[in-house]
Formats: C-alpha cells, sequence, structure tokens
C-alpha cells in the first residue's frame, strides 16, 4: 500500500509543479453560461407566452453548447499537466480556507466533457420532445440549473466546493423528478430520490470534516502533499484516516446508487425521460464514481477501503442485473442498467484500474444516453407506451429506423459486443480483476463476465422484443382517441430527436477507440494517468495471472463469447420463439414473480425501517405533542378558568358587598406590612 501511495504521490507531486495561472477566469465561464441560461430561462417561465415560444431551449442550448466548446479547448491546454484557477475567495475561517478556485487537471477535462456534450444533445433532444408542455422554460432553467451544480462539483479544487455542487445536482433531481408535480408518483419519486440521498450526503459531510480534522485542510493540493510527505516517511495512518474513505464512499454509493442506497433511481424515471437520459449518462450518478476516482490517495490510506469498493460495486452489478431480466418497462430496464454499470464502474476502481472504471464512465455515457432518448422516443410517439409486451416490429414501421439503428449500436454496447464502446472499457476493469492482487478479486473478475452475459441478455430481451418480430403496437395511456387503438398512428420522431440519436449511436460505435492502444490505455488512459486518479496495477504481457497471458486478449476473448451467447439466447426466446419464454417463466414462477417485485427491497424496506419510523411518530406525536405539549395549552388555559369559576360568586352586583370586600382587602394589606415591619 506504501508503495502505491508513492507512485501516486511523485505522479501528483510532478504533476502540481506545472501549477500555473495559465488558463485564467476564463475556465469560470463554464459554469457561468448555463447559469446565465437558467437565469434567462427561469425569467420565460414567468412570462404567459413561455411555453409557446422554443428561447428558452435556444438559451439553454446555446449556454451548454458554449460550455461544451470550452471544455474541449481546456482539454486541448491542460495536456497531460495541472492548472490552477482561482476565482474569488469564497471562505477563510481561522485555518479553514475554501475559495472558489478550480482543479484543472485532465480528470477535470474529461468529465467536463461528458457533462457538458451530453448536456447539449439532451437540451436539442428536449427542444423538440417537450414542446407543448406548460412546463417548457422551467424545464430548461432545471436543466441548465444542473449543469451548473455539475460543472462546480467536476471543476472544484476543494472538498467544499465540491459539496456545494453535490447537494446542487441533489437539488436539481429533485425539482427535475418531480417536474409533473400534479402526478403523485412524480412527487413520491422526487422525495424518495432526495431523501434517500441525504443518507449519503450526510457521510460525504462527516467525512470533509474529519478531513479537516485530520488534514488542517480541505483543499486537493494540500491533502496529496500531507499523503505524499507520509508515505515517504513511512508513516503509520491514523484510525480517523481509515475512517475518512468509507463515510466518503457512503456518499458516493448514495449519489451513484449502489447497494444499499440504489433503491431511489429506479423510481425516478417518473421525470420526463431527457431527464432521466441526463441523470444516468451524464450527472448526478456519475458524481459518486468521480468522487472517489479524484480523491483516490485517499482511498489508498486504508487497505480496506478498495476492497470494499470493489466488491459493493460487483454485487451490485448482478443483483441489478437479475432485476432488469425479469422488468417489462423500457425506462425501468435500462435504469436498473445503470445501475448494474455503475457498479461495473465502481469494481473498475476497487480493484486499482482507474483507466477501466473511468473509461467504462466516459464510453458509458453516449449508449446509455441514445437507449434513454431513444426509449423517450418510443414513448412519445406511442402515447406513453412503454411495456415491452405491447411494442412489436417497429423497424417497419416508417419513420422509426433512425431510432431502431441508434438503439441496436447502443444495445451492441451495453452487451460489450466486440469492437463497440462498451467492449473496450468492459473488458479493462474485468482483465484488471484478474491481475490485481486482492481479497476474492478474482472471484469478481469471474462475477463480473457472468454479469456481461446476463446483460447482453435483456438488453436484446428489449430490442428483439421492441423493434424486431411481426408489427403490434398497443398506444399507452396518454392516447384518448375517440376511436379506439384500431385508429390510432404512432407520431414519428421529427429532426431533433433523430440528429441527437444519431450522434450518440456514433459515439456508442466509436468512443472506445480513444482507450486502445499504448498498452491497452490510449489517448484516455495517457490523460488519467496525468491526474490525481493515476494508478494502475502493472503486469506483463506474459503475466499468468490471465490464463492466455495477457489478460486483456483473453478478456477480449471471453467477453466476446458470453456477450454472443447472452445475445443468442434472447434471440431464441424473444424474437423466434417467444412462447418459449412465458414456458420458461412460468417453470421457475416464483423466482420470476421476486425478481419481478424487484427481490422485495423496496417491501423490506418499508417493513424494516419506514414503518417502525412512522409507528416511532406516532408515538412521539402521542407522548410528546398530544399529551405533554397541548396538556401545558391545555393548562395554561384552564387555570385562569377555574380561577374565574372560584371568583365568579363574588361578582353578585351588590354593592354592599363590593364594599366590604374592599374593606376587608385593605384590612389584610395593612395586617400583612405592619407584620412585615
Amino acid at each position: 500500500m506504501h508503495a502505491m501511495l508513492a507512485q501516486l504521490g511523485h505522479s501528483a507531486g510532478a504533476a502540481a509543479i506545472g501549477q500555473a495561472e495559465v488558463f485564467g477566469s476564463w475556465t469560470a465561464l463554464i459554469p457561468l453560461l448555463p447559469l446565465l441560461a437558467s437565469i434567462a430561462c427561469g425569467v420565460l417561465a414567468f412570462r404567459p407566452s413561455g411555453a409557446k415560444t422554443k428561447w428558452a431551449a435556444w438559451c439553454c442550448i446555446a449556454g451548454l453548447a458554449l460550455s461544451f466548446v470550452l471544455s474541449v479547448v481546456l482539454a486541448l491546454n491542460v495536456g497531460h499537466g495541472l492548472g490552477h484557477a482561482s476565482i474569488f475567495e469564497w471562505i477563510r475561517i481561522d485555518r479553514l480556507r475554501a475559495d472558489f478556485a478550480f482543479y484543472l487537471d485532465p480528470l477535470t477535462s474529461i468529465m467536463l466533457i461528458v457533462v457538458t456534450g451530453i448536456g447539449t444533445l439532451v437540451a436539442i433532444y428536449a427542444s423538440e420532445y417537450m414542446w407543448g408542455d406548460r412546463g417548457y422554460a422551467r424545464f430548461f432553467a432545471f436543466v441548465s440549473l444542473f449543469i451548473v451544480a455539475m460543472t462546480c462539483l467536476v471543476l472544484a479544487d476543494n472538498l467544499i466546493l465540491m459539496y456545494l455542487g453535490w447537494e446542487g445536482v441533489g437539488l436539481c433531481s429533485y425539482l427535475l423528478i418531480g417536474f409533473y408535480y400534479d402526478k403523485p408518483s412524480a412527487v413520491a419519486a422526487a422525495k424518495k430520490a432526495f431523501i434517500v440521498n441525504r443518507i449519503g450526503d450526510l457521510g460525504f459531510a462527516l467525512g470533509i470534516m474529519l478531513t479537516y480534522l485530520q488534514f488542517g485542510s480541505v483543499e486537493f493540493d494540500v491533502i496529496f502533499r500531507q499523503i505524499e510527505q507520509w508515505t515517504a516517511a513511512g508513516m503509520e495512518m491514523s484510525t480517523a484516516t481509515n475512517v475518512i474513505p468509507f463515510l466518503l464512499m457512503l456518499g458516493a454509493f448514495g449519489k451513484s446508487a449502489q447497494l444499499p442506497l440504489y433503491v431511489w433511481l429506479p423510481d425516478a424515471m417518473e421525470g420526463p425521460t431527457p431527464v432521466s437520459a441526463l441523470i444516468h449518462a451524464a450527472t448526478m450518478v456519475t458524481a459518486g464514481v468521480y468522487l472517489i476516482a479524484r480523491l483516490l490517495p485517499l482511498f489508498l490510506l486504508s487497505p480496506y477501503a478498495l476492497p470494499t469498493v470493489a466488491w459493493v460495486g460487483c454485487i451490485t452489478a448482478l443483483f441489478s442485473a437479475t432485476i432488469g431480466m425479469a422488468q417489462y418497462d423500457l425506462k425501468r430496464i435500462f435504469a436498473y442498467s445503470t445501475v448494474s454499470q455503475l457498479g461495473y464502474m465502481f469494481m473498475g476502481i476497487g480493484v486499482l484500474s482507474s483507466v477501466g472504471g473511468t473509461f467504462h464512465l466516459f464510453t458509458h455515457a453516449f449508449f446509455k444516453a441514445a437507449l434513454f432518448l431513444g426509449s423517450g422516443a418510443v414513448m412519445h410517439g406511442f402515447a406513453g407506451q412503454l411495456d415491452v409486451r405491447k411494442l412489436s416490429g417497429l423497424w417497419r414501421v416508417p419513420g422509426w429506423q433512425v431510432v431502431t439503428a441508434s438503439m441496436l449500436v447502443a444495445c451492441l454496447a451495453l452487451a460489450g459486443f466486440p469492437l463497440t464502446a462498451g467492449f473496450f472499457s468492459k473488458d479493462m476493469i474485468l482483465a484488471q480483476a484478474f491481475v490485481t492482487p486482492g481479497p476474492g478479486y478474482r472471484l469478481l473478475g469471474w462475477i463480473g463476465l457472468m454479469t456481461a452475459g446476463l446483460t447482453a441478455y435483456y438488453t436484446f430481451r428489449v430490442f428483439f422484443r421492441v423493434f424486431l418480430g411481426p408489427v403490434a403496437y398497443k398506444p399507452g395511456d396518454d392516447h384518448h382517441g375517440a376511436h379506439g387503438d384500431h385508429h390510432f398512428h404512432p407520431h414519428a420522431p421529427g429532426p431533433a430527436i433523430n440528429f441527437v440519436l444519431i450522434v450518440l449511436g456514433l459515439g456508442a460505435l466509436l468512443a472506445g477507440w480513444v482507450g486502445v492502444g499504448g498498452g491497452h490505455h490510449g489517448w484516455f488512459g495517457g490523460m488519467i494517468h496525468a491526474s490525481s486518479a493515476n494508478y494502475e496495477v502493472a503486469h506483463e504481457p506474459g503475466d499468468t495471472a490471465g490464463f492466455f497471458g495477457d489478460p486483456h486478449r483473453w478478456m477480449m476473448l471471453a467477453s466476446s463469447v458470453v456477450g454472443i451467447l447472452g445475445i443468442a439466447v434472447a434471440a431464441y426466446l424473444h424474437l423466434f420463439n417467444r412462447a418459449a419464454a412465458e414456458r420458461w417463466r412460468r417453470a421457475i414462477l416464483p423466482v420470476a414473480v421476486l425478481a419481478e417485485h424487484k427481490w422485495c427491497v423496496d417491501e423490506g424496506y418499508d417493513l424494516l425501517i419506514r414503518r417502525p419510523l412512522r409507528a416511532m411518530g406516532h408515538i412521539c406525536y402521542a407522548l410528546g405533542d398530544t399529551l405533554i405539549i397541548n396538556g401545558l395549552v391545555a393548562l395554561a388555559g384552564w387555570t385562569p378558568r377555574l380561577i374565574g369559576a372560584a371568583v365568579r360568586p363574588l361578582q353578585n352586583g351588590r354593592l354592599q358587598g363590593y364594599g366590604l370586600g374592599m374593606a376587608g382587602g385593605a384590612a389584610m394589606l395593612v395586617i400583612i406590612v405592619w407584620w412585615m415591619l
């Protein structure tokens, strides 16, 4: 472990020498432009004509597109070095210093390209998809604000600024998931996402406080330098230092929907489909992966931190894949797929394949955005229909060929089909699991390989059912035609939707090639090696940790075979012999029902956590509020009434009685004064 830290610290220290204000304050435009767009869209949202003009969409697209261009310029300038841009002083309290400043390294630039690039495409798609919605301008105001928060999170050079962006994406997810605020299920899903994330965010906040107490700073540069010095001196790490990674890990698991905090993400489908693509592909759920990659030196301090990350990621990947196999809602299947693929990313970083983990984040953004936006096109065109059992043969329907082609490419990438984007990134992770020494890492590799087969199966279960086979479809609940379903004609996607799907399809096909070459790492690997996430277990081409020499070579073969086998099984059960799929379901009915009900995890949380807390709340309300507080208020009200009832007989209207009372009272006062004197 000390050797790992020494290698990492040396690289970070060498890069830090090149720190300079060479990038200038223009980097502040990356979050500033979306912020201005959000304000403009917010102003339009208050105007009666806000939902009848596309000015809001144009403002959002312009702001995000310019930020994307600046992110590309930053990537070209940051090269393989490190820069630092201080925008303004923010927090100065005693020793605590947290400026509004940016940490500019290749990892930052890659994440910015993903966030702003996918964000721009989603905004272009939404300009058509959301048209006619009464909250049109409000939607783009929230999307722009979402990108502002995510870019602040990515650019932050200290933990407090990162936490500001972290909470910002949580707030925006709440606003966007609950966008249809008059829909009870959307409101419930928004609250669920917000509350579940509070659990992880508490861990992150405690991790920040403990980091400051341990290192005396929240700035990444200061923390990394201290770690390098401690490692060089051979110092033993304290208990607090070993606890910090687990607190940060809790925050990462909450934001990136890992066990046991994954339950909010599938329900987030209640928001508009562009929101689903934005959350799943480029913004919120990638924040946890980025957190661990950025703070990898901290996680290397504990010998148990990264193995925990790897195992939680692997188990989450397998668990979510089994649920995805049994779902029928198109978007929900891909939601569980996101949870599973995020598990791969955590597994990659956990087995010290920082290139593989972040590379899968990069490639996943393209094909997952294509899958969600393709699903949204289907939902938009078929009146809200998302049940895969009620859609078939869409590739034969006029106007749906672009959607079919983009979904095919994206499904191939998700299944890890050879030479697609997902094939290269997933191969890096699985191969590294077999060569990294660690607790059960070889088993992790086998589980990950099996999960890849399940992924290929449920992905093409969707494609074969929805896009191939005989033409048969029923409109969704949004269809209110007077002539019934037989006269329903699907609405083909327009040019904006088709354009975005073509771009994302090309990305899903070609994005993996930036990681090929140069020892299986290519340009992408070179960028990551020049960042704070720089660590990769070295292995020689003849390393026998793989069964056929170089683990990357045999993993390419093994993952290809497993993926193609999964596709073949899906083709048999869901294209050529669909009746056989139902027979298999009946044969394993109890297991199938449990998987369809998501292994009853939500019901378990309801039984073990939600109901006891509600019961405790009722008890506290009955004892504390009703009995004590209401009792004190009632007592305060009854006291003067009792006094009044006692003296009421004296108020009889007889003047002689009043005079006698006054005389008696005066005499009593005289006696009391005399006695006291």
